[in-house]
């Protein structure tokens, strides 16, 4: 493992010389396009159950920094692809990552009232209502991402592929399947490799696959997939260890909370197994690993290294954040 006063040293000094990316401004732009792009794909939900369709948008504009769906688009415009191509698919992992959020919270799994500083859906809507939101949400993302129109620019068995790669990540051996070993490790005591295991599927496979699917859509060669898929899961590792660090620091500012509101205390995260100190210096080289699979691509990669540096860098830093 790195040495953690080291790692963080190198880190701070990268990221000042690569201060002219202004990966603020990058989120917000990318995030904005991404949202009109939401809009218009829920606009066509034909709206016989209006209960439903207000969880549907309660779910997905939530507040979220859509770092799934720009990953996606990051990814593809390495290779010269047109982000309005892509957007389909940015939507769908997106849709995907919204109904895995509505289930999550429901008391059946991992019982929350909040989410992001506001009330859960199955608090505002019920239970019912929350548990089809999800499912709608899950449904459409196929949806969009088989219409006919979009093979007019995309090669079919490209779109299969993307297809593919997305239920995979999404089902049991991928998002689903950790939800289902997170539920099983609550309140037992549980390994490393255990906690590993359940971010790897419950939150890395989504992120893996974001990544991947942006790459291959744009056409991205077999050594520069694999390069770009190992920084994937480096990313989707070190993005459940910076959520479980900024859990556990729940005095931080409400901007710079993580994700779920859960109590992790029944939880296994790697704060619970391991404590804060090794946490966070896991976090660093996971940063450091994945930043080394973007040196090939120099500046064409500077978003996926920004937004990496942003993933990470709020929990290495917590500390110093902390005592401004």
């Amino acid at each position: 493992m790195l040495d953690y006063d080291r790692a963080c040293a190198a880190i701070l000094m990268e990221s000042n010389s690569a201060s002219a990316f202004d990966i603020e401004g990058y989120l917000r732009r990318q995030s904005s396009i991404i949202d009109q792009a939401l809009e218009m794909q829920l606009a066509r939900y034909p709206g016989e159950s209006q209960t439903l369709f207000q969880v549907l948008r309660y779910g997905v504009f939530s507040g979220g920094k859509r770092i799934r769906p720009i990953l996606t688009i990051a990814a593809a415009e390495i290779f010269g692809a047109d982000a309005k191509h892509i957007l389909p698919f940015a939507c769908a992992v997106e849709l995907i990552h919204a109904y895995s959020l509505i289930h999550d919270d429901l008391p059946a799994l991992d019982n929350d009232d909040l989410r992001r500083g506001k009330p859960t859906a199955h608090k505002v809507y019920g239970e019912g209502m929350a548990l089809l939101g999800g499912d709608a949400l899950l449904t459409e993302a196929f949806r969009i991402m088989s219409d006919a129109q979009i093979t007019r620019y995309l090669a079919p068995e490209l779109v299969l592929d993307a297809i593919r790669e997305l239920a995979q990540a999404a089902g049991a051996l991928g998002l689903v399947g950790g939800q289902a070993l997170d539920l099983e490790a609550e309140e037992t005591d549980v390994d490393l490799p255990i906690v590993e295991m359940i971010h790897v599927r419950k939150t890395g496979a989504l992120i893996l696959a974001s990544v991947r699917i942006g790459a291959r859509l744009a056409g991205a060669s077999d050594g520069n997939l694999a390069s770009l898929s190992r920084y994937g899961e480096y990313l989707g590792l070190a993005f459940q260890i910076a959520d479980d660090l900024l859990d556990a620091n729940a005095g931080v500012a409400v901007e710079e909370r993580a994700e779920s509101s859960r109590m992790e205390r029944k939880k296994a995260t790697y704060p619970s197994v391991v404590g804060l100190v090794i946490a966070r210096e896991r976090l660093a080289e996971l940063l450091q690993l994945s930043l080394r699979e973007l040196d090939c691509f120099e500046l064409r990669g500077q978003p996926l290294v920004a937004i990496a540096r942003y993933i990470a860098g709020r929990a290495i830093h917590l500390d110093d954040a902390r005592s401004h």
